[in-house]
């Protein structure tokens, strides 16, 4: 199956006050999109149903084919990694140890649960794939915000997902960690060719160059979505972020800057 996200028609209203209205949104094997808008606009609303974290108010969610509201959410959120830089652990733990308890999708290990060797081995790969190799044994408190965020994107990964979520991976980085995370991303594209992203942000330098697609909230509506070479343009973004922006690429990646008047 190539598709593995549908939302259609989809409207989320919390408290009385609607946060999404009327977003279509389709995402398929291999495809790497953006959601940016302004803070409020709904971008974590609407991963969170993209993650089978919520149901919506109305409107159809399909996710890996399964619809939600005719399915377990707990089953299907074992195929679908989310990365939140938030990640709420207190224990020092060691790397690889965070790095599995994506398998029984816990902040700390479980009682008496035991990795198998495998399931080591894999974790092991992912944390070099991430970077990370020289620091397996490191304990969370010792790691930097962006080795922490690397680390969540391998517990993530370690279920096999077909589909990866990363809420503002990008949250209290500086410039060399968010440089470092986006190189991690572009790795983990080359070395998992079928698997798709939604990366939730709003700020376009935070974007990998090989992001495909994007879209673009306000108020909690789509103004623009598609291709990210059609959809990225400093009139967009301006009317999405209501600034007058100059949009300009360098090497695959995206600069922003305010449009002076003449």
């Amino acid at each position: 199956m190539n598709e593995v996200l549908r939302a259609e028609d989809v409207h989320v209203v919390r408290d009385g006050r609607p946060i999404l209205r009327e977003v279509s949104l389709g995402v398929h094997a291999g495809e790497h999109w953006a959601l940016l808008g302004a803070n409020g606009a709904g971008k974590s609303t609407l991963l969170s149903l993209l993650g089978a974290r919520v149901h919506p108010t109305r409107g159809r969610v399909e996710v890996l084919g399964r619809r939600l509201g005719r399915v377990d959410l707990r089953e299907l959120r074992a195929y679908v990694g989310h990365v939140d830089p938030r990640h709420p652990l207190a224990e020092p733990l060691r790397v690889r140890d965070v790095v599995l308890t994506g398998l029984t999708n816990s902040v700390a290990p479980l009682p008496r649960w035991r990795p198998t060797r495998e399931q080591q081995e894999r974790a092991d790969r992912l944390v070099g794939t991430l970077g990370l190799g020289g620091l397996r044994e490191a304990r969370w408190p010792t790691l930097s915000q962006g080795q922490r965020g690397r680390a969540l994107i391998a517990r993530a990964l370690l279920p096999e997902p077909r589909l990866l979520l990363l809420d503002e991976p990008a949250t209290g980085l500086d410039l060399p960690g968010r440089e470092q995370l986006i190189e991690a991303l572009d790795a983990l594209r080359r070395a998992h060719p079928r698997l798709a992203t939604v990366l939730v942000t709003h700020h376009l330098e935070e974007l990998p160059g090989h992001t495909t697609h994007a879209l673009l909230l306000r108020d909690g509506r789509t103004l623009a979505q598609g291709p990210a070479d059609e959809v990225l343009t400093g009139d967009r973004l301006g009317a999405c972020f209501d600034l007058p922006l100059a949009l300009q690429r360098h090497g695959g990646r995206w600069s922003v800057r305010i449009r002076r008047r003449a």
